[in-house]
């Protein structure tokens, strides 16, 4: 069930981020471009990603993100913010203290003015004050055709939390634990849309992540219940951010969305098996995975929301 509409923040201070770095191996520390440089790439990579999307008529609401306070990951809103049918918008708590400001009540003002009914806001972000976190559709991959919720645990990512938003959204918690080997040690996964991406008809997810299987085994039979064509990519795909991609609706049909490198990465049949579905569209986002340790898919907030 994709939407034709997604919220995106074009970014104003775009960088590498320390806070985020303890636990998203993703990330790369700058060594020879200076922070303006990397910003200025970020800004053109996320330009092209918004004109291709545009161009296959996907309705994308571009909101420029301010300088002060800084915040270098603020290209991400799914992790902050998601938008339902029923008219709610959930606001989550973030694991660093810098994203936290990342939040921004007139995000909510503008979509009001542009005829988005929010009916009201599930705010889940006080339990930060606990140590607390869930980041949104980072943390979690919803299946919003059969109301199912998926969950890796990590630190980003609490149990309790999840299934307080499952009982308040109405979904079924699904809960395993996914690892990527990081110099030979088995680290968890910080973002389940790291390594796993539910389209209507088919998922991406890597089961070599599932280090348990009667977990993977759960996983499986939950995805095939629902008659999704399992496509499965490997851990080096997870790592070129193959399984960070988001299904959405353009003009006539749907489209798979992620970056360059992620397309690159998959094999011939891996692409042959998604585009019996629909075209797989992608954008250099090179810049900001390398940096940011995210792509395409923390990119696109998607609005579910009705209009006036």
């Amino acid at each position: 069930m994709p939407t034709n509409t997604l919220l995106m923040i074009q970014p104003a201070t775009f960088g590498y981020n320390e806070q985020t770095a303890t636990n998203n191996f993703y990330q790369n520390a700058p060594t020879d471009l200076s922070s303006e440089a990397i910003q200025e790439k970020s800004l053109t990579e996320f330009n092209g990603l918004v004109a291709l999307l545009r161009s296959k008529g996907v309705n994308v609401i571009v909101i420029p993100d301010t300088e002060t306070p800084e915040t270098p990951d603020a290209i991400f809103p799914n992790n902050w913010i998601s938008f339902h049918e029923s008219g709610s918008v959930a606001l989550y708590p973030m694991f660093a203290p810098n994203r936290r400001a990342e939040r921004r009540e007139d995000i909510l003002v503008l979509l009001e003015e542009k005829g988005f009914i929010i009916e009201d806001v599930m705010d889940y972000s006080s339990a930060e004050e606990e140590e607390i976190f869930l980041e949104g559709t980072g943390s979690m991959v919803l299946d919003r055709l059969n109301q199912k919720a998926y969950l890796a645990l990590s630190p980003r990512s609490d149990e309790e939390l999840f299934i307080e938003f499952c009982e308040d959204f109405e979904y079924t918690p699904i809960i395993f634990n996914a690892y990527q080997t990081v110099n030979n040690q088995r680290e968890r996964i910080y973002h389940t849309n790291v390594m796993m991406s539910i389209a209507d008809e088919y998922a991406l997810i890597c089961l070599d992540a599932i280090d348990d299987k009667k977990e993977k085994k759960i996983l499986v039979e939950q995805l095939r219940e629902d008659e999704k064509e399992i496509i499965v990519i490997t851990e080096a795909q997870v790592q070129h951010f193959a399984g960070n991609a988001l299904q959405v609706k353009g003009l006539g049909q749907n489209y798979l969305v992620m970056s360059t490198q992620a397309y690159q990465s998959l094999t011939q049949e891996q692409i042959e098996k998604i585009e019996r579905y629909n075209p797989i569209i992608h954008s250099d986002l090179s810049t900001i995975e390398y940096y940011g340790g995210g792509s395409a898919r923390c990119m696109l907030a998607e609005i579910y929301l009705e209009m006036v």
